[in-house]
């Protein structure tokens, strides 16, 4: 009953008002007020890992950037597993990479459809809050999947594989291919992507390792996952640094079009780049030399976590608490970890030997 009440009044007030207006409207008179109510929202309830998954649910999915290949794929993934369940998929978001209001907007729009849950890949980690709490608080479950928000703004976070794993095996990667020495840069998405931003500090961190005292990072560029802007900073990158060895960019896009400047410039071969890839984006980089190894998850088994989770908590399976255990169709029992995160699994690395064996 509460929460189609709240519905029905934000429904009444999105007639009249902006989205924006009205989901502040229905949270409470004062800012400590909705943070108060959100935070018992998401919290509220206990777990039964006995209880039957529900079927019928509608769940949203909201990436970084529709029309994205990388985010094409992993969407698709939860829109397979959300078939199986018994459920349905839409999907929602913004053309650019960088749209955080555009974002916002969206995540108003879902709550106001009533959906049952959405899967969020924030691009900037405070921004969606205010958002999210209040889709939260109309009884919406909210799962983020690969680019977190505030714990306290979803209930669960899945997490493409542990953020250290992937910053330090980057770093790994790239040092082989360099024996261990010259400069080097990072090539990365936005300056506010969370998840970007926590590989990078991993990635600083192993560099302290005394095995690296021969490497230097030189430099953090920002591509925006625009492929052309990507393109242009590798060149910017090699036209500062004529010395550099390597490059690192743990992105999808900003791999891709690192790859496209070097194959067709005089760095090719020279100077070496990793970070994170699809194989079908990167195939023909590993066999024309340019790039001798990558690495990533498979986003499509990354959406249909973050599916099955979605689902998992609208049945009241799981809420978001560290310890709980659910099983995720064919991908096996997983555990919440710490903040309600969990983990995907090992990122797979891809190099000329293995390339041929996957497709997406």
């Amino acid at each position: 009953m509460r929460k189609a009440s709240l519905r029905r009044t934000c429904a009444a007030l999105a007639a009249v008002t902006s989205l924006a207006l009205a989901a502040t409207a229905c949270g409470g008179t004062t800012k400590e007020d909705v943070a108060n109510e959100d935070a018992s929202a998401a919290t509220a309830g206990k777990a039964d890992p006995n209880a039957e998954l529900k079927k019928g649910l509608t769940v949203g999915f909201l990436p970084k950037q529709v029309n994205n290949p990388y985010f094409t794929t992993a969407d698709k993934g939860g829109e397979a597993a959300l078939k199986e369940l018994g459920s349905s998929y839409k999907e929602v978001g913004p053309s650019s990479a960088t749209d955080t209001s555009g974002q916002v907007s969206y995540v108003n729009t879902l709550t106001q459809q009533q959906v049952d849950a959405m899967a969020v890949s924030a691009q900037d980690p405070g921004a969606l809050c205010t958002a999210l709490k209040q889709a939260m608080s109309n009884d919406i479950k909210v799962v983020t999947y690969d680019s977190d928000t505030k714990p306290d703004c979803r209930n669960a976070f899945v997490s493409q594989a542990s953020a250290e794993d992937l910053g330090r095996t980057e770093v790994q990667l790239l040092a082989e291919q360099i024996d261990y020495k010259g400069e080097i840069a990072i090539l990365s998405a936005a300056q506010t992507a969370t998840n970007q931003n926590t590989w990078i500090e991993f990635m600083k961190d192993e560099l302290k390792d005394p095995k690296y005292k021969d490497m230097k990072l030189v430099k953090v560029a920002y591509g925006n996952d625009d492929a052309q802007q990507s393109f242009q900073q590798t060149q910017g990158l090699l036209q500062e640094y004529p010395n550099l060895k390597g490059i690192i960019s743990p992105t999808t896009v900003g791999i891709k079009a690192a790859a496209q400047y070097l194959s067709g410039s005089k760095y090719k071969g020279k100077v070496k780049l990793t970070g994170l890839g699809t194989p079908n984006d990167m195939r023909k980089y590993v066999k024309n030399g340019t790039v001798e190894a990558f690495e990533l998850w498979d986003p499509a088994k990354l959406g249909e976590l973050a599916a099955r989770t979605a689902v998992a908590l609208a049945s009241g399976q799981i809420t978001g608490k560290e310890g709980e255990t659910f099983t995720a169709g064919d991908m096996g029992e997983y555990t919440i970890g710490k903040d309600g995160v969990i983990s995907l699994g090992k990122p797979t690395v891809f190099d000329a030997k293995n390339i041929d064996q996957f497709n997406f």
